[in-house]
């Protein structure tokens, strides 16, 4: 059973590509879309990650942080990041560990599934989203997940 809408998001403490730990309990209030992707540089992950790249600014306009997550190691995640200009983190996931904290299931029992979360600033899920195909709408439904929270 995974994380679901209204849950309390697990605590996240993990290094980034550049070994700099990103803790969910230091955001300080803010929000976090937090998005899980199968692998560095294929093309759906770059497609995502590129699309949350291009609307990087509104989604902080909107008071939000902005982390991707795969199991791929800090190397890997420097050369996509720096290949892209990825603004944001990248978190090592070395084992999975943080991936079966929120129970993202894998696609036919082989690649890691593609789920995003917005989790607000006191550290409960508002929205999840999950499709493994469409890597951009990740970064529209974060966008109207968090301009929904700004209007309540």
């Amino acid at each position: 059973m995974g994380v679901a809408v209204g849950d309390r998001a697990p605590l996240i403490a993990l290094p980034d590509q550049s070994g700099c730990e990103r803790r969910s309990d230091q955001l300080g209030g803010r929000a976090l879309v937090l998005f899980f992707y199968p692998k560095d540089d294929t093309p759906g992950c770059t497609m995502e990650a590129c699309a949350f790249r291009d609307s990087f600014a509104d989604l902080q306009a909107l008071g939000a942080e902005v982390w991707g997550v795969s199991g791929d190691d800090a190397a890997s995640h420097s050369r996509f990041a720096q290949r892209h200009n990825l603004p944001y983190p990248l978190l090592v996931d070395q084992g999975n560990a943080l991936r079966k904290a929120y129970g993202i299931p894998s696609v036919l029992g082989l690649l890691p599934g593609r789920v995003t979360y917005v989790i607000d600033g006191a550290g409960v899920v508002r929205h999840q989203f999950n499709n493994l195909l469409d890597g951009p709408a990740h970064r529209r439904e974060a966008l109207q997940a968090l301009q929904a929270l700004q209007a309540t």
